[in-house]
């Protein structure tokens, strides 16, 4: 009885053993795993570390613990040790230009410190004459081309002039844009070429600057006097140059750490970047938000949720006034310091001065439900665009639109409750609490200077914000973004606003989850999530355990795009 027994026992243990199923084993090949590091997640409110992050197809499969992540693995995986370096979310930027990161790459750098080298006029004709030397005129349509001088950092407080533009060249054209994008200034030669004279009327929203005492042209323009000659300047003249300048372009974004860039202002250089597209040339995703002057882009292929081959159209883009620095944005109160041949009342000016165009515009973008950025730095253009905001929205509806306001540099606190009432994503520039704090205590009050891009009031007040470069207003590097929300240190060292300062992990979130939610892109980017794409940034420190002040030396050492490296530091 007891052998009939054990022999049944020993035939029930075969018969499981051969009926259990073998734990499968997960093919890791193509699976990457980082470990070692500080790997932040960005999810919610808190700083949350992960001690390993696993990729597999361009998508993050797992983050968390680093027993579990060999698992998920799989066998063949590949292993990235990042000695204690700092993994983040690849940077999304809330608005910038990215069609003119080309032309900051390749013409000449009229930034001042830190960024450049152009604090006196001198220093600028210099500059300009170094790169001409270097470089020449092939690339850039025959002018002598540089970017990002600041009347306000130069040691002179004023523009540059033709006369001194003419001591660049006098035969060939010379063209110097502000760090603002809002103005430019060409030698004799320029004017020439482009046919401005004494008896050139001003356009509306522009203005021609002239001669004292004279209608002859002093080689400044501003606005939409600018724009038109500064796009004819630096459009490409050929399609290898053009993709030469997008190469550029791509390379200066990913060093910054770039996953994701924007076109903010998108004209006919949207059929540039749809066809660079379309030839499968873009490391990274790009955004473009089309001017208003061009609806006809909205009915492409281009304009939806979904990127194709890296690009697409996100929405609509509207600007109301120009830029607070240059004393263009449109304000309901004076400027203490009103720029050269104006009068006390001097208040900047609209780019659209008819309210009935503005309605015109965003009751189109509303009925088609068209995303809006809008340009509004000054209070009186921002009440423009809420006026025709309203009755939009009681015709349309306003269910999860994400209107972005942007820059937002001398609105009112009481037009904050509006931005909340309407759910409009404040995409703020606390950046130019550096940049031009000090300039900005000169020419508006300094109780107003004080609260320029309220980024914490709004935060308080429940409205979505993000921090953005603009750049080439300046180099688009997000780690400087960073560094001025959270500091609002002007270059004298004053605090410009210390109750607006962000806590360095909600600066981050400014540049990664937030930004993604004013792109609709909150679902697939920003944060390291399973299932998300793997859009990493590897960081030589962690910005949320540096000395705030340092955040603008931290560095990036890799951009990975979907699983992808597309940028190294050597």
């Amino acid at each position: 009885m007891k052998l009939k027994i054990f022999g049944a026992l020993v035939l029930s243990l075969v018969l499981f053993s051969s009926c259990k199923k073998e734990t499968p084993v997960i093919d890791g090949t193509g699976t990457t795993v980082y470990y070692n590091g500080d790997i932040i997640t960005m999810e919610g409110d808190e700083p949350k570390y992960a001690q390993a992050l696993v990729v597999r197809e361009g998508k993050i499969v797992y983050v968390g613990e680093s027993a579990e992540a060999m698992t998920k693995a799989g066998k063949g995986h590949t292993m990235i040790d990042l000695e204690g370096k700092t993994l983040v979310p690849g940077f999304i930027d809330g608005h910038s230009h990215f069609s003119s990161f080309g032309a900051q790459a390749v013409c000449a750098n009229l930034l001042a410190s830190p960024d450049g080298k152009c604090n006196t006029i001198p220093e600028l004709i210099s500059e300009l004459k170094g790169w001409y030397k270097k470089n020449g005129v092939d690339k850039t349509n025959g002018w002598i081309v540089g970017l990002g001088f600041d009347d306000a950092a130069l040691q002179e407080n004023r523009f540059p002039t033709k006369e001194d533009l003419d001591l660049v060249s006098t035969d060939l054209p010379v063209m110097a844009c502000h760090i603002s994008g809002h103005f430019s200034v060409v030698n004799s030669k320029g004017l020439e070429l482009l046919n401005i004279t004494k008896d050139t009327k001003d356009p509306s929203g522009g203005i021609i600057r002239r001669m004292p005492n004279s209608q002859e042209p002093n080689g400044v323009m501003e606005e939409l006097a600018s724009i038109p000659a500064m796009l004819k300047v630096l459009t490409p003249s050929s399609p290898e140059l053009g993709d030469f300048f997008i190469e550029k372009g791509f390379e200066l974004a990913t060093s910054y750490g770039y996953t994701t860039a924007q076109e903010g202002r998108a004209m006919e250089n949207h059929l540039q970047l749809a066809d660079y597209a379309k030839r499968g040339k873009m490391p990274i995703d790009v955004n473009s938000y089309v001017d208003y002057m061009y609806p006809q882009y909205m009915e492409t292929e281009w304009y939806g949720k979904d990127y194709k081959n890296h690009y697409r159209i996100a929405g609509i883009k509207l600007t109301l006034d120009g830029s607070p620095q240059g004393r263009t944005a449109w304000r309901t109160v004076p400027y203490t310091l009103p720029p050269d041949g104006q009068n006390a009342d001097y208040r900047g000016y609209p780019a659209i001065p008819d309210d009935n165009e503005v309605a015109r515009i965003v009751d189109m973008s509303l009925k088609n439900n068209w995303q809006m950025q809008v340009h509004c730095n000054g209070d009186a253009a921002l009440d423009q665009w809420l006026k025709a905001l309203e009755p939009a929205v009681e015709k349309y509806g306003n269910n999860d639109r994400r209107n972005s306001l942007i820059h937002g540099q001398l609105i009112r606190m009481n037009q904050i409750d509006s931005l909340k009432k309407y759910d409009i994503v404040a995409s703020l520039f606390p950046m130019h609490t550096f940049y031009w704090g000090d300039w900005y205590k000169q020419i508006i009050d300094e109780e107003a200077a004080m609260h320029i891009s309220p980024i914490k009031t709004c935060m308080d007040k429940g409205v979505h914000v993000t921090s953005h470069t603009d750049a080439p207003v300046a180099l688009p590097n997000l780690m400087m973004i960073m560094h001025t929300t959270v500091n609002r240190v002007s270059r004298s060292g004053d605090i410009i606003g210390k109750d607006e300062r962000l806590t360095p992990y909600e600066a981050m979130k400014c540049i990664t989850s937030w930004s993604a939610y004013q792109l609709f892109e909150d679902d697939i980017k920003g944060t390291l999530s399973e299932g998300k794409l793997a859009d990493l940034v590897i960081l030589d420190k962690n910005p949320l355990k540096v000395d705030p002040m340092t955040l603008k030396d931290i560095k990036v050492l890799e951009t990975i795009k979907e699983g992808k490296s597309v940028y190294k530091r050597k």
